[in-house]
């Protein structure tokens, strides 16, 4: 089952950290669910004011999600959901997303929390969306990695006085 091994690390004050939430809108209880975990790992590492924004699908949230950090957000947190259908679409979407993100990292050297669902099934989907009954909070989960990663990126940057 995902989710097993899971971290168990206790959040901190990280109230200094600007961050950015980008969340698709397909599959709006998915989503709402998804957004509502990111908010509550916001507020557990005591991070005000987010920036959040909407764009129509999964497939736009590498561009948004680049313009996010190059608005030098310290941290952006990409929300989304693909739930597999009987064409290809799933596979290309997917691929698109996920290499699209990643790049933003590493080009930019912002954190990005991978908060996108890839899913086989509406119920896999909703299961992991943090809402009531759900096994899994995904939203909380890739905005509590985004900020920690933000964390550690700071602490090299001052061990090593380069940020």
């Amino acid at each position: 089952m995902s989710g097993e091994g899971i971290p168990t690390d206790k959040p901190v004050d990280l109230s200094g950290l600007r961050v950015a939430v980008v969340a698709a809108s397909w599959h709006e209880q998915v989503m709402d669910g998804l957004l509502a975990g990111a908010h509550e790992a916001l507020t557990a590492y005591q991070v005000t004011e987010p920036y959040v924004v909407r764009v129509p699908g999964s497939f736009e949230l590498p561009l948004v999600v680049q313009a996010c950090a190059r608005a030098e957000y310290d941290a952006v947190v990409a929300l989304g959901v693909v739930i597999r259908g009987g064409t290809p679409h799933f596979d290309y979407v997917c691929t698109a997303a996920t290499d699209g993100l990643n790049q933003v990292a590493l080009q930019t050297g912002v954190p990005v929390g991978f908060g996108l669902l890839t899913c086989d099934t509406e119920e896999q989907a909703l299961d992991r969306a943090g809402l009531e009954g759900s096994s899994e909070s995904k939203g909380y989960e890739a905005t509590a990695a985004a900020l920690r990663t933000a964390q550690t990126l700071r602490q090299i940057g001052a061990d090593n006085d380069i940020r």
